[in-house]
Protein backbone atom coordinates (compact mmCIF):
# COMPACT_ATOMS: atom_id res chain seq x y z
CA UNK A 1 0.00 0.00 0.00
CA UNK A 2 1.54 3.31 -0.76
CA UNK A 3 2.26 6.10 2.22
CA UNK A 4 4.08 8.36 0.73
CA UNK A 5 5.28 8.83 -2.82
CA UNK A 6 8.65 7.82 -2.09
CA UNK A 7 7.52 5.30 -0.15
CA UNK A 8 5.48 2.49 -0.32
CA UNK A 9 5.36 -1.58 1.11
CA UNK A 10 3.88 -4.29 -0.51
CA UNK A 11 3.88 -8.05 -1.48
CA UNK A 12 6.22 -9.26 -4.03
CA UNK A 13 7.99 -12.09 -5.89
CA UNK A 14 11.80 -11.85 -6.34
CA UNK A 15 12.81 -11.92 -10.13
CA UNK A 16 16.46 -11.47 -10.12
CA UNK A 17 19.25 -10.65 -8.10
CA UNK A 18 22.29 -9.17 -9.78
CA UNK A 19 25.66 -7.77 -7.81
CA UNK A 20 26.01 -4.18 -7.25
CA UNK A 21 29.51 -3.23 -6.06
CA UNK A 22 31.42 -5.01 -3.49
CA UNK A 23 28.48 -5.88 -1.35
CA UNK A 24 24.84 -4.59 -2.68
CA UNK A 25 22.53 -6.13 -4.86
CA UNK A 26 19.90 -4.80 -7.73
CA UNK A 27 16.59 -6.59 -6.66
CA UNK A 28 14.12 -7.32 -9.60
CA UNK A 29 10.81 -8.02 -8.38
CA UNK A 30 7.46 -8.53 -9.47
CA UNK A 31 5.02 -6.70 -6.87
CA UNK A 32 1.28 -6.93 -5.71
CA UNK A 33 0.40 -3.21 -6.74
CA UNK A 34 3.37 -1.75 -8.11
CA UNK A 35 3.94 -3.80 -10.66
CA UNK A 36 7.84 -4.85 -12.25
CA UNK A 37 10.49 -2.99 -9.67
CA UNK A 38 13.95 -2.66 -9.21
CA UNK A 39 15.44 -1.43 -5.65
CA UNK A 40 18.72 -1.39 -4.37
CA UNK A 41 19.31 -3.83 -1.51
CA UNK A 42 22.44 -2.62 1.11
CA UNK A 43 24.09 -5.91 1.86
CA UNK A 44 22.39 -7.96 -0.75
CA UNK A 45 25.50 -9.89 -1.82
CA UNK A 46 25.64 -11.56 1.49
CA UNK A 47 24.81 -15.06 2.04
CA UNK A 48 22.31 -14.74 4.46
CA UNK A 49 20.22 -12.33 2.32
CA UNK A 50 21.01 -13.82 -1.04
CA UNK A 51 19.05 -16.80 1.12
CA UNK A 52 15.89 -14.74 1.10
CA UNK A 53 16.35 -12.96 -2.27
CA UNK A 54 16.28 -16.36 -4.86
CA UNK A 55 13.97 -16.31 -7.52
CA UNK A 56 10.23 -17.37 -6.98
CA UNK A 57 10.89 -16.44 -2.82
CA UNK A 58 7.81 -14.15 -1.84
CA UNK A 59 9.08 -11.18 0.20
CA UNK A 60 7.56 -8.08 1.48
CA UNK A 61 9.11 -5.54 0.31
CA UNK A 62 9.52 -1.77 1.19
CA UNK A 63 10.59 0.88 -1.15
CA UNK A 64 12.36 4.16 -0.16
CA UNK A 65 13.63 7.20 -2.27
CA UNK A 66 14.12 10.40 -2.17
CA UNK A 67 12.70 11.22 -5.65
CA UNK A 68 9.98 8.76 -7.55
CA UNK A 69 12.12 8.40 -10.85
CA UNK A 70 15.39 7.36 -8.78
CA UNK A 71 16.26 3.47 -8.33
CA UNK A 72 15.63 3.75 -4.69
CA UNK A 73 16.15 1.50 -2.22
CA UNK A 74 14.43 -1.96 -0.81
CA UNK A 75 14.48 -3.75 2.32
CA UNK A 76 13.34 -7.37 2.33
CA UNK A 77 11.51 -9.52 4.50
CA UNK A 78 10.58 -13.21 3.99
CA UNK A 79 7.21 -14.37 3.41
CA UNK A 80 7.16 -17.37 1.61
CA UNK A 81 10.35 -19.40 0.59
CA UNK A 82 10.05 -21.95 -2.36
CA UNK A 83 13.49 -22.03 -4.39
CA UNK A 84 15.13 -24.26 -1.85
CA UNK A 85 11.91 -26.58 -2.93
CA UNK A 86 12.66 -26.46 -6.57
CA UNK A 87 15.95 -25.66 -7.73
CA UNK A 88 16.76 -29.63 -7.16
CA UNK A 89 13.91 -30.84 -9.78
CA UNK A 90 14.92 -30.19 -13.36
CA UNK A 91 11.53 -29.53 -14.52
CA UNK A 92 10.41 -27.01 -11.38
CA UNK A 93 13.40 -25.44 -11.93
CA UNK A 94 12.62 -24.86 -15.68
CA UNK A 95 9.19 -23.52 -14.74
CA UNK A 96 10.60 -20.98 -12.18
CA UNK A 97 13.51 -19.92 -14.82
CA UNK A 98 10.90 -19.54 -17.51
CA UNK A 99 8.61 -17.15 -15.41
CA UNK A 100 10.82 -14.92 -14.53
CA UNK A 101 12.24 -14.58 -17.43
CA UNK A 102 9.11 -14.18 -19.53
CA UNK A 103 8.18 -11.29 -16.18
CA UNK A 104 11.17 -9.40 -16.92
CA UNK A 105 10.95 -9.53 -20.61
CA UNK A 106 7.27 -8.79 -21.01
CA UNK A 107 5.96 -6.80 -18.41
CA UNK A 108 6.83 -2.85 -17.93
CA UNK A 109 8.98 -1.50 -15.34
CA UNK A 110 6.70 0.11 -12.49
CA UNK A 111 3.09 -0.76 -14.58
CA UNK A 112 0.54 -2.65 -12.17
CA UNK A 113 -0.57 -5.87 -12.93
CA UNK A 114 -2.01 -7.50 -9.86
CA UNK A 115 -3.64 -10.63 -12.04
CA UNK A 116 -0.04 -11.59 -12.96
CA UNK A 117 0.94 -11.46 -9.49
CA UNK A 118 -1.99 -13.23 -8.25
CA UNK A 119 -1.44 -15.49 -10.66
CA UNK A 120 1.72 -16.57 -10.19
CA UNK A 121 1.96 -17.16 -6.55
CA UNK A 122 -0.72 -19.95 -7.30
CA UNK A 123 1.90 -20.88 -10.29
CA UNK A 124 4.92 -20.79 -8.10
CA UNK A 125 2.83 -22.89 -5.25
CA UNK A 126 1.64 -25.09 -7.69
CA UNK A 127 5.82 -25.89 -8.99
CA UNK A 128 6.68 -26.59 -5.38
CA UNK A 129 3.73 -28.81 -4.11
CA UNK A 130 3.27 -30.80 -7.15
CA UNK A 131 4.48 -32.16 -10.47
CA UNK A 132 4.91 -31.52 -14.08
CA UNK A 133 1.89 -32.61 -15.48
CA UNK A 134 0.11 -30.41 -13.12
CA UNK A 135 1.82 -26.75 -12.55
CA UNK A 136 2.08 -26.81 -16.57
CA UNK A 137 -1.65 -26.23 -16.94
CA UNK A 138 -1.34 -23.52 -15.14
CA UNK A 139 1.94 -22.11 -16.43
CA UNK A 140 0.31 -21.44 -19.35
CA UNK A 141 -2.79 -19.98 -18.29
CA UNK A 142 -0.71 -17.65 -16.19
CA UNK A 143 0.92 -16.64 -19.80
CA UNK A 144 -2.56 -16.21 -21.26
CA UNK A 145 -3.64 -14.05 -18.64
CA UNK A 146 -0.62 -12.05 -19.37
CA UNK A 147 -1.10 -11.44 -22.92
CA UNK A 148 -4.69 -10.16 -21.91
CA UNK A 149 -3.27 -8.16 -19.51
CA UNK A 150 -1.18 -6.79 -22.08
CA UNK A 151 -4.20 -6.37 -24.39
CA UNK A 152 -3.20 -9.56 -26.37
CA UNK A 153 -5.72 -12.04 -25.07
CA UNK A 154 -6.91 -15.02 -27.48
CA UNK A 155 -10.46 -15.52 -28.19
CA UNK A 156 -10.57 -19.24 -27.68
CA UNK A 157 -14.97 -19.19 -27.32
CA UNK A 158 -16.18 -20.27 -30.50
CA UNK A 159 -14.93 -20.98 -34.13
CA UNK A 160 -13.47 -17.65 -36.33
CA UNK A 161 -15.06 -19.03 -39.35
CA UNK A 162 -18.53 -20.81 -38.56
CA UNK A 163 -19.27 -18.94 -34.98
CA UNK A 164 -19.93 -22.82 -33.90
CA UNK A 165 -18.51 -23.17 -30.21
CA UNK A 166 -18.18 -26.94 -31.19
CA UNK A 167 -14.99 -28.88 -31.63
CA UNK A 168 -13.15 -26.81 -31.40
CA UNK A 169 -9.31 -27.91 -32.20
CA UNK A 170 -7.07 -24.92 -33.40
CA UNK A 171 -5.83 -20.99 -33.34
CA UNK A 172 -4.97 -18.94 -35.76
CA UNK A 173 -1.52 -18.06 -35.18
CA UNK A 174 -1.90 -14.35 -37.12
CA UNK A 175 -5.44 -13.97 -34.71
CA UNK A 176 -5.38 -15.54 -32.17
CA UNK A 177 -9.04 -16.78 -32.87
CA UNK A 178 -9.89 -20.53 -32.07
CA UNK A 179 -11.01 -22.76 -35.35
CA UNK A 180 -12.97 -25.79 -34.97
CA UNK A 181 -12.26 -29.05 -37.62
CA UNK A 182 -14.67 -27.80 -39.88
CA UNK A 183 -13.67 -24.69 -40.36
CA UNK A 184 -9.67 -25.49 -40.94
CA UNK A 185 -9.72 -27.08 -43.76
CA UNK A 186 -6.95 -27.37 -45.82
CA UNK A 187 -5.07 -24.38 -43.66
CA UNK A 188 -4.92 -26.96 -40.46
CA UNK A 189 -1.18 -27.37 -41.18
CA UNK A 190 -0.85 -24.26 -40.56
CA UNK A 191 -2.92 -23.66 -37.16
CA UNK A 192 -2.02 -23.96 -33.95
CA UNK A 193 -3.01 -27.16 -31.74
CA UNK A 194 -5.93 -26.23 -29.24
CA UNK A 195 -5.14 -27.85 -26.03
CA UNK A 196 -8.14 -29.44 -24.69
CA UNK A 197 -7.49 -28.49 -20.77
CA UNK A 198 -7.76 -25.01 -21.91
CA UNK A 199 -11.56 -25.53 -22.87
CA UNK A 200 -12.29 -27.59 -20.10
CA UNK A 201 -12.19 -31.11 -21.92
CA UNK A 202 -10.56 -34.10 -21.15
CA UNK A 203 -8.03 -35.65 -23.91
CA UNK A 204 -9.06 -39.50 -25.28
CA UNK A 205 -7.47 -42.18 -23.01
CA UNK A 206 -4.18 -43.50 -23.07
CA UNK A 207 -3.54 -46.53 -20.90
CA UNK A 208 -0.12 -45.34 -19.27
CA UNK A 209 0.60 -43.26 -15.66
CA UNK A 210 1.14 -40.33 -17.32
CA UNK A 211 -1.00 -40.59 -20.92
CA UNK A 212 1.18 -39.16 -23.63
CA UNK A 213 -1.92 -37.18 -24.97
CA UNK A 214 -2.06 -35.55 -21.66
CA UNK A 215 1.99 -34.42 -22.25
CA UNK A 216 0.86 -33.69 -25.82
CA UNK A 217 -1.09 -30.97 -24.62
CA UNK A 218 0.97 -29.40 -22.50
CA UNK A 219 3.31 -29.32 -24.53
CA UNK A 220 0.82 -27.69 -26.97
CA UNK A 221 -0.13 -25.48 -24.97
CA UNK A 222 3.34 -23.67 -24.41
CA UNK A 223 3.98 -23.60 -28.04
CA UNK A 224 0.84 -21.49 -28.26
CA UNK A 225 1.27 -19.03 -25.66
CA UNK A 226 5.29 -19.07 -26.86
CA UNK A 227 4.00 -17.88 -30.31
CA UNK A 228 1.85 -15.31 -29.06
CA UNK A 229 3.89 -13.84 -26.59
CA UNK A 230 6.89 -13.60 -29.32
CA UNK A 231 4.73 -12.22 -32.44
CA UNK A 232 2.18 -9.66 -30.45
CA UNK A 233 4.61 -8.75 -27.10
CA UNK A 234 8.31 -9.54 -27.73
CA UNK A 235 8.76 -9.37 -31.59
CA UNK A 236 7.29 -5.64 -32.01
CA UNK A 237 9.77 -4.11 -29.03
CA UNK A 238 12.82 -6.13 -30.60
CA UNK A 239 12.77 -8.18 -28.26
CA UNK A 240 13.44 -12.39 -28.13
CA UNK A 241 11.64 -15.02 -26.34
CA UNK A 242 14.36 -15.75 -23.50
CA UNK A 243 16.07 -18.56 -23.87
CA UNK A 244 14.56 -20.03 -20.05
CA UNK A 245 11.27 -20.15 -21.95
CA UNK A 246 12.56 -21.99 -24.90
CA UNK A 247 14.30 -24.70 -22.40
CA UNK A 248 10.93 -24.91 -20.91
CA UNK A 249 9.13 -25.99 -24.53
CA UNK A 250 11.83 -28.12 -25.35
CA UNK A 251 11.91 -30.43 -22.03
CA UNK A 252 8.56 -30.51 -22.72
CA UNK A 253 9.09 -31.71 -25.94
CA UNK A 254 11.58 -34.11 -24.46
CA UNK A 255 9.14 -35.62 -21.95
CA UNK A 256 6.15 -36.45 -24.21
CA UNK A 257 8.74 -38.08 -26.60
CA UNK A 258 9.93 -40.32 -24.10
CA UNK A 259 6.80 -41.06 -22.79
CA UNK A 260 5.71 -43.17 -26.56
Amino acid sequence: MVVSAMEWSDDAIVLALRPHGESAAILEALTCEHGRHLGLVHGGASSKRRATLQPGNQVRLTWRARLSEHLGTFTAEPVRVRAHAIFERRLALAGLNAFTAVAVAALPEREPHRPAFEGATVLLDAIVDHDFTDWAPLYVRWELGLLDELGFGLDLTRCAKTGTTENLLYVSPRTGRAVCAEGAGPYRDRLLALPAFLLGRRGPPAPSNVPSNVLADLLAGLTLTEHFLDSSVLAPHDKKVPQARKRLTELAARVTTESR
